[in-house]
């Protein structure tokens, strides 16, 4: 059963509500096979629900509404020889100060992309339900994996905004369900889904494992879900669901940690025996932006040498807060986190050891850069190039274009008669106004950052986790990395949370352990076991593991630390656990009395 289609331009107003948009739909040939036999077939109205997925991650919509406000990622308007950037109408500073409008683009992107992403789930019902009842075994498997598809977009909608759709054909109007009626719908929902649903489709598509672990997931959030502005209530009843449902994906032996933390973020990643369920983004499937790689990383970064890869960059963006470092140092006290713990940092730049220490190079003319001496770079064939990975503190090395930020990237021929391409220590030579500078600073990454208007373009530990893809001419916005959405350590983890609530330290010290533990591929870094177990603990290992995946902001709540202060955010409302629901979408169902009403605090 194929059937080919083209992506449709679903308005918002198929939830009853409309919503001023700039959603960037592209005509996309989804006729269920992929480029080079890569792509698994699916039928073209399920890929069109997944296939806007990547659109929906993007990182300043979904990604960014669960980064930024957070205790882990601060984006300040970035000033220096390049003037202003990422001032962006506060948007950004608001949001990380939990002070954000309903009309921030976070927001109103987030919501506009999900509604639309909920709204094809319920489109490919439509199409599935008639095949199905028929006794199509495709549409059958289909019509489930849409099924706990839309039950993990509306999990999306509760944890954001406290709220959940429930359309079940696309001719309703859509009815609105929060606090407890909301946690029961979804929960119902994944339940119907897992009897159809395949255990062997692989990460790209929903799956009984991936169905186990959100219905996890929800069990272990239930207490902060059914009264999102109160202290949360973990019962016995759902950590004992947590733990029965992340046993079934434990015990089945389908999945395996992976020895090198960093694989997992990696080109290749689709097949890492450690994923549960992604965002397939290989072949036809790479359809949108991915740029979870780029965002945070130097605007003088170039992660790969050679012709193919001109348009690869960074963009200064987030960095790490100081508290978020922090707590890896409380961690390891006088043992550098990078030593530490496998998790934190890569070395892949295999910088000649004379040239490690660059405190006493000096800033040179753009005329001359990387012209003056071998004393200042090395040479590398372009495919033996990485650059480091994790929180990226100091200086990166990273080849260099002719032109500094524009042309081919240099090359040359080193005293041995070896050529390739040179690798500098990364610099900064931006044009201030309509004057250019004439000289090159290197650019060293420095912890502190703040909201005040002084931080720069240096300022801030980065996060260089998701590679830049090696398969893709375009990784800043067209990456083959997948998107990781659940994986076998967050059911460790979950298992671990649940069973330390019901009292079993001793278990959830276990599941941990076995999570740093297993990030072994590189001995001498590989984190050593804990020996105790608390819930501030629990919390800071999770951060460890799960930086830069969209997992801080619910964690916070969970744990109960969201109200508290770090680097400029002071809010302690409540209230704010939720974003507002944005106002264009409140007055599109203006028609419809108390259909949408604005989450409290706003």
């Amino acid at each position: 059963m194929n059937y080919r289609i083209f992506t449709l331009v679903l308005g918002l107003s198929a939830l009853l509500f409309s919503s001023c948009t700039d959603l960037e739909e592209e005509i996309l040939d989804e006729s269920l096979t992929g480029t080079d036999g890569l792509a698994e077939p699916v039928t073209g109205s399920i890929s069109a629900a997944y296939g806007i997925l990547p659109q929906t991650f993007r990182h300043t919509r979904y990604f960014g509404l669960q980064e930024i406000p957070s205790d882990e990622a601060i984006l300040p308007p970035r000033t220096g020889l390049g003037g202003t950037q990422w001032a962006d109408n506060d948007t950004y500073t608001t949001a990380h100060r939990h002070l954000m409008s309903s009309s921030n683009s976070l927001v109103t992107e987030s919501w506009s992309y999900l509604t639309t992403a909920l709204f094809r789930t319920v489109a490919a019902i439509d199409v599935l339900t008639p095949l199905a009842e028929a006794g199509d075994a495709e549409a059958i498997q289909g019509l489930a994996e849409m099924r706990a598809l839309r039950a993990y977009e509306n999990m999306l909608f509760l944890d954001s905004w406290g709220l959940t759709f429930r359309k079940e054909a696309t001719s309703e109007t859509s009815e609105v369900l929060r606090g407890a009626e909301a946690v029961t719908y979804i929960e119902e929902e994944f339940l119907a889904a897992l009897e159809n649903l395949s255990t062997t489709n692989g990460p790209g598509r929903m799956t009984q494992d991936a169905v186990y672990g959100f219905l996890a997931k929800l069990y272990l959030n239930a207490g902060v879900y059914r009264d999102p502005y109160g202290t949360p209530v973990f019962t016995d009843e759902d950590m004992a669901n947590v733990v029965s449902y992340t046993d079934r994906i434990i015990n089945n032996g389908s999945y395996a940690l992976s020895p090198e933390y960093f694989d997992l973020f990696n080109d290749e990643n689709h097949d890492n025996a450690e994923l549960i369920f992604a965002l397939d983004l290989r072949g036809v499937l790479n359809n949108d932006h991915n740029r979870w790689a780029y965002w945070s990383m130097s605007g003088s970064l170039f992660p790969r040498p050679g012709d193919f890869y001109l348009s690869m960059d960074g963009t200064d963006g987030p960095a790490a807060t100081p508290e978020f470092y922090q707590n890896w140092v409380d961690a390891y006290g006088n043992v550098d986190p990078a030593d530490a713990d496998a998790r934190f940092y890569q070395k892949n730049a295999q910088v000649p050891a004379e040239l490690e220490d660059i405190s006493d190079l000096t800033p040179y003319s753009k005329d001359t850069l990387g012209l003056s001496t071998d004393k200042d770079h090395y040479f590398i064939a372009g495919e033996d190039f990485e650059i480091d990975r994790g929180i990226i503190r100091g200086t990166m090395w990273a080849p260099r274009k002719e032109n500094f930020r524009s042309g081919s990237f240099m090359t040359g021929t080193d005293g041995n008669g070896n050529s390739g391409f040179r690798i500098y220590p990364l610099a900064e030579a931006r044009e201030n106004g309509s004057d250019p500078e004439d000289i090159v600073y290197y650019v060293d990454h420095t912890l502190d950052i703040s909201l005040d208007g002084s931080a720069g373009y240096a300022s801030g530990y980065r996060f260089a986790k998701w590679q830049f893809s090696k398969t893709s001419d375009d990784g800043n916005n067209y990456s083959n990395v997948d998107l990781v959405l659940l994986r076998l350590a967050d059911v460790y983890l979950m298992r671990a949370e649940a069973k330390l609530r019901m009292g079993d330290a001793a278990g959830a010290l276990t599941d941990v352990n076995t999570v740093r533990t297993s990030r072994n591929a590189r001995p001498e870094q590989t984190p050593a076991a804990l020996t105790q177990i608390t819930l501030p603990t629990l919390l800071r290992e999770r951060g460890f593991e799960f930086y830069w995946e969209m997992s801080r902001r619910s964690d916070q709540i969970r744990f109960g630390t969201y109200e508290d202060s770090w680097t400029s955010k002071t809010d302690s409302d409540v209230h704010h656990r939720l974003f507002p629901i944005p106002q264009e979408a409140i007055d599109g169902a203006s028609n419809t009395p108390g259909y949408l009403e604005q989450n409290a605090g706003y």
